[in-house]
């Protein structure tokens, strides 16, 4: 079969619609965050500040594509959100967030999941609706 970019290493049927959906969004996210590459390589290449400013915005869209997508991902499957919430938005050093999940020994532990900051266990944020807007800013229609 085709690498994974193109297609999928075992036959489809054999499958369940989460893997293939998974697959589907890996592809996409691996797309996005290679466009962000392009854009940026070429905007610091470009000579034209305009056109710079479209690339820069363009890459920035990109960007929102993949952390759209690597949330989805979160969403369908634990180890995902396991190592997102362990990873992201933290302020020590990655591999010391790694040591303090871990233990110090590459597994996780209870321990170590219990020592995570509050954000890393809190419950899932609700996603802004534009009735949660207006709530925030009465200047908002």
């Amino acid at each position: 079969m085709a690498d994974s970019s193109q297609g999928l290493h075992e036959e489809a049927a054999e499958l369940s619609a989460l893997t293939r959906d998974v697959h589907r969004a890996l592809v996409s996210l691996q797309e996005e965050l290679e466009a962000v590459d392009w854009y940026r390589q070429r905007a610091e290449a470009c000579r034209d500040g305009e056109l710079r400013e479209v690339l820069l915005h363009n890459m920035r869209e990109e960007i929102e594509h993949g952390a759209m997508v690597l949330e989805w991902l979160r969403r369908r499957d634990a180890s995902f959100d396991e190592h997102l919430r362990t990873y992201l938005f933290t302020e020590v050093p990655i591999t010391e967030a790694e040591e303090a999940a871990t233990s110090g020994n590459g597994e996780s532990s209870p321990e170590a999941a219990a020592a995570q900051p509050a954000a890393a266990t809190a419950p899932e944020p609700k996603g802004l609706t534009l009735g949660s807007l207006k709530q925030q800013d009465p200047e908002v229609e």
